[in-house]
């Protein structure tokens, strides 16, 4: 395994002012000035065209949204699959979308299915199904060699379809992963209607500032708090003004059931392409021992943690971010792993 601390930030942004609202400081009411939300998200802003991939899943029709992003400038012949996290779609990639093709990569964002633009059927959800509809898009988009990168819930997905089809993944980036650990004897049992009748009984003030204490704790580091990433919380919520909000809150409790049902801790000692496991060092008190178990676990892992930066880095410090994303994606992939103190 290649552990590299990532030792310093940008002086202006690490230099930058202490938030005046702090991640313990109350969430604000719901706004009134959101307006009802598609539980498809037609309303949200995406960075590039969506197209759709008909399945059937459980016998249902349904609808799987992507992006297909082509390189700007020279292509290297290289395509990169970016996975999501639980909380996104990829409406949220915008900034490693436009870094990846400007370097020559192709880029193709897939929605999962329950998530974004994608039909939002009450299935059993699980990780092989998302991984199986991931294989079937690149099949239909004549894509049998990609690299993935997956945030989050997508770095849980990106272990199980690494794990699962060797032979299409040229390297994996495992980043800022949940599902840590295997909490199934731990964590006492919480059915999908207990969360559902919850998740109903909540006002609009309660569902707002739910969503408003998620997203915020993704920016843990004094100063690293922007007023901007109060739009994600917002389109979290439009939909609970939506006539069609049961259905989502439904599909939500399921699949946020995945990672307790469905742990990808077996599938890390199975991938055996090249992977980075990379992360702000601040995602949680344990981040990085646990995230530096699962570069261990994985046959020649390399580990990049991000000093003072929390969930979502593309956001927080897309110049460090992107620049480790490209050192491995553009390494030799013949390069011996060796292990070092720092990278300056």
């Amino acid at each position: 395994m290649r552990i590299l601390l990532l030792s310093a930030l940008v002086a202006s942004w690490a230099a930058a002012p202490v938030s005046a609202q702090g991640p313990s400081a109350p969430a604000p009411k719901a706004p009134t000035d959101v307006l009802p939300g598609s539980i498809t998200y037609e309303e949200v802003p995406y960075p590039y065209p969506v197209q759709f991939l008909p399945l059937t899943l459980y016998g249902q029709d349904v609808r799987m949204a992507y992006m297909d992003v082509p390189p700007s400038g020279q292509p290297n012949g290289r395509t990169v699959v970016l996975f999501h996290g639980m909380n996104f779609g990829g409406f949220y990639f915008s900034g490693p979308i436009e870094a990846l093709r400007n370097e020559g990569f192709r880029v193709v964002v897939p929605d999962q299915i329950g998530f974004g633009r994608s039909s939002k059927p009450i299935i059993p959800y699980n990780f092989h199904d998302m991984a199986l509809n991931s294989r079937k898009l690149l099949q239909s988009l004549g894509l049998d060699r990609v690299a993935i990168v997956g945030h989050s819930m997508g770095g849980m997905l990106a272990a199980r379809f690494a794990a699962s089809y060797p032979d299409i993944v040229e390297r994996a980036v495992i980043y800022n992963p949940i599902g840590l650990t295997d909490v199934r004897y731990q964590t006492p049992w919480r059915t999908a209607d207990e969360d559902y009748k919850a998740t109903l009984a909540q006002s609009r003030d309660q569902l707002y500032q739910g969503f408003y204490g998620t997203i915020r704790r993704y920016f843990p580091t004094p100063g690293a708090w922007k007023p901007e990433y109060e739009k994600y919380v917002r389109i979290l919520y439009a939909p609970t003004l939506s006539s069609d909000w049961p259905r989502l809150a439904m599909v939500r409790a399921i699949y946020r059931q995945m990672p307790y049902l469905d742990p990808v801790v077996y599938d890390w000692a199975k991938i055996k392409v090249k992977t980075l496991v990379l992360g702000g060092d601040k995602d949680g008190e344990n981040f990085p021992a646990l995230a530096g178990h699962i570069a261990e676990t994985i046959p020649g892992a390399q580990l990049v943690l991000i000093p003072n930066a929390g969930h979502v880095p593309h956001l927080e410090v897309p110049d460090v971010f992107q620049r480790e994303l490209m050192k491995f994606l553009k390494a030799d992939s013949g390069a011996g792993a060796v292990r070092s103190g720092s990278a300056r």
